[in-house]
């Protein structure tokens, strides 16, 4: 038996190495999310744009625009039905594609993407189902092809000074984190199209933008819908998947209320909309258990008043940082049982992609981190090597969101998590945010 490769089983497909080092590169889903990554791709010098895939006439027009607007030629386009993706990917001259479409599609088209030898970047969350990670690292693993989760926040400067510093111990060892995705959607989840975008309480075929597909989730599915902004970058402090694993997770929902009071308080009780009852709890908890002890509280909050949080914490024998209150403490260095401002910190321990890459990063969306999602997958695909977040990453982090649903729907029982990598993960090594130019 061969031993196993970078991308899985067995050794990898022969990739094609290219002289001239440039990425040709596919669009699939040139929406709102899409058209950031086909910005940022215009604004390098080793980027072909062959081809983008949109069912939208507008998103398509939009995007020619902003493809001759950058000096280029148009890029081929396909746009008949549901499934143009397909005619995309039987082009010889794509070496990756970034796929920004509706949650539902992100497998079926990463997979699509591998099997037709492509790079497959997909956006978060990779998959819907414990079936559909599985699709991911089996096509990977098949195929040889890597799937990289475009997981921007893995690249917040502050985030990944965090990770600098836990690389150099500064926390002793890590014992307890904190995460989550607490962001009000209701703008985002209700729109008509006629508002300006965030107004409206209109959802489905009325709907605009995400508020076409992505509130629907919210009446059928009671879970962490939206995991990987949080799990992400946690998994990197810990090392998921390369020494250490996610073993087993418990969730909790709280009662539905929020959607249902925002279309009452904007349209009132006689609008169709307030008939609708939503399953998603306003406040959905998670912990998980990893294999080397640590525990990790993961919270959903999407559909109530709030100002956006991320709630990271950071905690270990040493020592604890905090987003929420930007404090930081340190044993034996910050005074005794006082915060002491993170920023001194942050400013110290800024990690080298950031001091390297922070002009080019400027403007980018996000606050920067957009830029480097997007050099790390444009840079697997030049230098035809596996990226820095793979199909593994994809599959840990998204299986939270059907793992915590089962959970919830049996009073809060454990789910153990699958070892997607089948026991690779023992001796796999870090490699994110280690390599000098990703």
């Amino acid at each position: 038996m061969p031993a196993p490769s970078l991308f899985g089983r067995g050794a990898p497909t022969i990739l094609r190495a290219r002289d001239d080092r440039t990425a040709r590169l596919g669009f699939i889903g040139v929406g709102l999310r899409g058209r950031e990554h086909l910005r940022l791709a215009l604004q390098r010098n080793d980027t072909e744009i062959v081809a983008i895939c949109d069912i939208d006439p507008q998103a398509v027009a939009l995007s020619q625009d902003l493809i001759k607007q950058a000096g280029r030629d148009e890029a081929a386009v396909f746009s008949e039905g549901d499934f143009a993706f397909l005619k995309l990917l039987e082009r010889d001259d794509i070496d990756g594609v970034v796929i920004a479409t509706p949650w539902l599609w992100h497998t079926p088209m990463a997979v699509a993407t591998m099997k037709a030898g492509k790079y497959a970047g997909v956006e978060v969350s990779a998959a819907n189902t414990l079936e559909e990670c599985w699709d991911l690292v089996n096509t990977s693993e098949e195929t040889g092809m890597p799937c990289m989760i475009l997981e921007n926040v893995c690249y917040r400067r502050d985030v990944m000074a965090v990770l600098n510093m836990v690389r150099q111990g500064l926390f002793g060892e890590l014992i307890h984190l904190e995460c989550g995705y607490q962001h009000d959607l209701r703008h985002v989840k209700f729109n008509d199209g006629r508002q300006p975008y965030g107004g409206g309480v209109e959802f489905g075929e009325k709907g605009f933008s995400e508020a076409k597909w992505r509130t629907l989730h919210s009446v059928t599915r009671n879970g962490d819908l939206y995991p990987t902004h949080g799990v992400g970058p946690v998994a990197e402090y810990l090392n998921i998947n390369r020494g250490n694993r996610f073993v087993s997770l418990t969730s909790t929902a709280s009662k539905a209320r929020g959607l249902h009071k925002y279309i009452v308080d904007q349209a009132g009780e006689d609008h169709p909309n307030a008939k609708v009852r939503f399953k998603l709890g306003d406040v959905v908890t998670t912990v998980i258990q990893t294999a080397l002890g640590e525990t990790i509280v993961v919270r959903h909050d999407t559909n109530l008043p709030r100002p956006y949080s991320l709630g990271f914490r950071v905690q270990g024998t040493d020592g604890l940082w905090m987003d929420l209150n930007d404090g930081i403490y340190v044993e034996g260095t910050s005074p005794a049982h006082r915060w002491e401002a993170a920023a001194p910190y942050l400013e110290r321990y800024d990690h080298p992609l950031w001091k390297r890459y922070a002009p080019r990063a400027e403007g980018a969306g996000h606050g920067g981190m957009d830029f480097f999602v997007c050099h790390a997958f444009v840079e697997s695909v030049k230098r035809q090597v596996p990226p820095p977040l793979d199909a593994y990453d994809a599959a840990a982090w998204s299986a939270v969101t059907p793992l915590s649903e089962q959970s919830i729907a049996s009073g809060g029982a454990p789910q153990l998590f699958p070892d997607f990598t089948r026991g690779r993960w023992i001796e796999r090594a870090p490699v994110f945010a280690l390599d000098d130019e990703y």
